[in-house]
């Protein structure tokens, strides 16, 4: 059948809504009614010649009490699914009255298999019968559905004279017929396109980026294909055409079973709809309904091929408490063992989960076989950064990394989407790289390659054309630097965080006013003896300012232990808070004095040699929170973080030292840093010449004004 055969037929289909199902639904309902109707037509046709022997076999068996009919009326009916009901949908046009229609009708779809009541159910297809019926045009719809001048059957339909009047619909052909259905509702559902339909420029990139890199290592075997987020199937059909494409082409005769999980129900029934159609009925069982975070229908599966659009800026809290909450997860693909941690948790925030769907589709890679696994999938841009060290993004990019599993990052043109135009970039992982590619990723700025469409879709305004993709695919195969690409080491996007503090300096005051304000304080906190205790205190060492602490301290506890006080945390805590004040100038305070040949100085990291009563001992201070600053040192920086410390920090502050206990490994990449262009310029000359233009666009324009007030 021609490509203008099946746009008349499509034309058709979709005409059958403005004719039927205008001002009785809205335009964004009339999908409720045409997706179901257009598969229980095309069921209805495939059924037909078969119709009898399953009617037959229904009868002996129920005569025989035999209750698990299923696999034998699929046998007897020729296909995956069958029908039981007396009735084939021609039988049903000619009911004079509503009611009777709708009970035919009804008692019609309950004979389905009951894989066919899965897609029925899911589409509520039920729900807009009374509908059809009070409005009076259900009758209507099935005849327009059966009319003479379509055919969507696959057998051929004839005229009198036995010629051939209308051609078979082979089962690729009515897929392309409901495809391209969806696609057009889809459009007219602009708010609610993107969440489950990828456009088809953009899968059949990322087809190409998992697969033309081994197709030369493609054998004649059996291949899985896996979607964690498959919607209405699309990325996992076109995948499949493409992997027999390229097997074919090198002689290979490979046999692919497709697999899915989807949480939306109508997408999930649209998906199975489309596999029966298509005649791949076994397929279908492959194919799951429910939430992939919190319920894996795979969780013990292992794929070749995995390609997804994951929700992005999507919240999955509800996942998130159906699996324990935050802190109790313990699902296996999101908490691991990495880098020494037994529990290094791959969970990110709560308001979006897009990264997960990818720790999922990593966890189902396989690991024993030649080619591995290969995976690409879709995300905005904040999977590139969001996170800091040490919490689940950027643990999940690290482990990634660190992995080595990470091939490229290809960024697409924007409003490539319908229902987003912001930047979206495509991931490209394995498992198996090739040498030339161990220890490095390749960076792809494709933001520039599109053709611009003649009507948006949505905000889909460009698409990528054949010489796009092959543009892009040739130049990620190619593994070269240019403008467009850049390669860098794993490591070169990972950096340590760690904390630099400073000294605590307090200076303390004894006078009059000081001493006032410390007794309201020691009021408030119902010590009057802690505020006696100061004023003797200040009897014996003067008004001050004391500009060392620690010195005022000890005398401080030698004068509580005479009077029988004991300087508590809480009375030193309140001592330092209302008595004491900040002073750049005053001795850092010490907070742990180490024994002697217990530990070696080490300035850097806040150990210390100072004299203590003459003595040298190795103390460390107390750090100053306000003081406290964080630096991010690249994984490879020469010399690491010492090198760094001593050189980007020390000269600038040098009381400052390393917390060691702070130290946390992140990573994030920065496609705006790596293909970041300067915008040049202007030349003097240029400048100047804007200058005398503008002056001669205003020239008299002053004095005009004037002029004018004047007269």
């Amino acid at each position: 059948m021609s490509n203008g055969d099946l746009n008349w037929i499509t034309n058709f289909i979709w005409g059958i809504a403005d004719d039927v199902l205008r001002d009785i639904y809205v335009r964004g309902k009339y999908r409720d009614v045409i997706l179901p109707m257009t598969v229980i037509r095309r069921l209805d046709a495939v059924l037909e010649p078969t119709k009898q022997s399953v009617l037959d076999l229904k009868k002996q068996l129920d005569e025989a009490g035999i209750t698990n009919q299923d696999a034998a009326l699929r046998q007897a009916s020729g296909q995956a699914f069958y029908n039981t009901s007396p009735f084939l949908l021609r039988d049903l046009k000619a009911r004079p009255k509503a009611q009777q229609l709708k009970a035919d009708l009804e008692a019609y779809l309950d004979g389905f298999s009951p894989n066919v009541q899965d897609i029925l159910d899911k589409f509520k297809f039920r729900n807009q019968i009374p509908t059809l019926v009070e409005a009076d045009i259900l009758g209507y719809l099935i005849e327009k559905f059966l009319d003479n001048s379509i055919n969507l059957s696959p057998n051929p339909i004839y005229d009198p004279a036995g010629n051939v009047r209308l051609p078979p619909l082979d089962n690729h052909a009515i897929g392309t017929i409901f495809e391209e259905l969806i696609r057009r509702f889809n459009e007219e559902n602009n708010e609610e396109a993107g969440e489950h339909f990828t456009p088809r420029d953009v899968v059949r990139l990322m087809a190409d980026l998992v697969i033309l890199p081994i197709a030369d290592k493609i054998e004649s075997a059996t291949y899985l294909l896996y979607d964690g987020a498959c919607g209405t199937g699309g990325m996992l059909t076109i995948a499949d055409e493409r992997l027999k494409q390229i097997a074919q082409e090198h002689g290979k005769d490979v046999s692919i079973h497709l697999f899915g999980q989807e949480v939306n129900p109508e997408t999930y029934a649209i998906t199975k709809a489309d596999l029966l159609i298509k005649g791949e009925g076994d397929e279908a069982e492959y194919f799951f309904l429910g939430s992939t975070l919190s319920q894996d229908a795979f969780a013990s599966r292992e794929f070749d091929f995995m390609l997804s659009n994951p929700p992005y800026g999507k919240s999955w809290k509800a996942d998130m408490e159906r699996m324990g909450g935050k802190a109790d997860i313990l699902d296996l693909r999101f908490v691991i063992e990495h880098a020494g941690d037994p529990d290094f948790k791959l969970i990110t925030r709560s308001s979006d989960g897009q990264m997960m769907f990818l720790v999922n589709m990593l966890s189902k890679m396989k690991h024993q076989t030649p080619l591995g696994s290969r995976i690409a999938e879709v995300h905005n841009g904040s999977s590139l950064f969001t996170g800091d060290a040490g919490q689940g993004e950027s643990n999940i990019r690290r482990w990634i990394i660190e992995n080595d599993w990470l091939e490229a990052i290809i960024a697409l043109p924007l409003n490539m989407f319908y229902n987003t135009g912001i930047a979206t970039y495509i991931w490209v992982l394995t498992n198996r790289k090739p040498d030339h590619r161990k220890g490095k990723v390749q960076l792809i700025d494709a933001t520039s390659w599109f053709k611009p469409l003649r009507k948006n879709l949505g905000k889909k305004n460009c698409e990528l054309s054949a010489e796009d993709i092959q543009r892009i695919v040739d130049l990620f195969l190619s593994f070269q630097e240019s403008e467009q690409s850049k390669i860098f080491a794993n490591e070169s996007f990972g950096f340590s965080k760690v904390t630099v503090e400073r000294p605590l300096r307090l200076q303390v005051e004894l006078s009059d006013a000081a001493r006032a304000r410390f007794r309201k304080a020691c009021v408030e906190a119902k010590d009057e003896a802690l505020s006696s205790l100061m004023d003797h205190v200040a009897e014996s060492l003067g008004p001050g300012p004391h500009l060392d602490f620690n010195a005022f301290m000890a005398a401080t506890e030698q004068r509580a232990k005479k009077q029988g006080i004991k300087i508590t945390a809480k009375r030193q805590k309140l001592i330092q808070t209302a008595l004491a004040e900040k002073d750049e100038d005053a001795a850092p305070i010490i907070k742990k004095v180490y024994r002697p040949g217990k530990t070696e100085p080490n300035p850097l990291y806040g150990r210390f040699e100072v004299k203590v009563n003459g003595r040298s001992q190795i103390v460390e201070y107390e750090a100053d929170s306000e003081l406290r600053d964080v630096e991010q040192v690249p994984l490879l920086e020469e010399g690491g973080i010492e090198a760094f410390f001593l050189r980007e920090v020390l000269p600038h502050v040098p009381d400052a030292w390393i917390d060691e206990t702070s130290a946390k490994i992140g990573y994030e990449i920065s496609f705006t840093r790596y293909f970041y262009k300067p915008t040049p310029l202007r030349t003097l000359e240029e400048i100047r010449a804007d200058i005398l233009s503008l002056e001669k666009e205003t020239e008299g324009l002053l004095d005009e004004i004037i002029g004018g007030e004047v007269s």
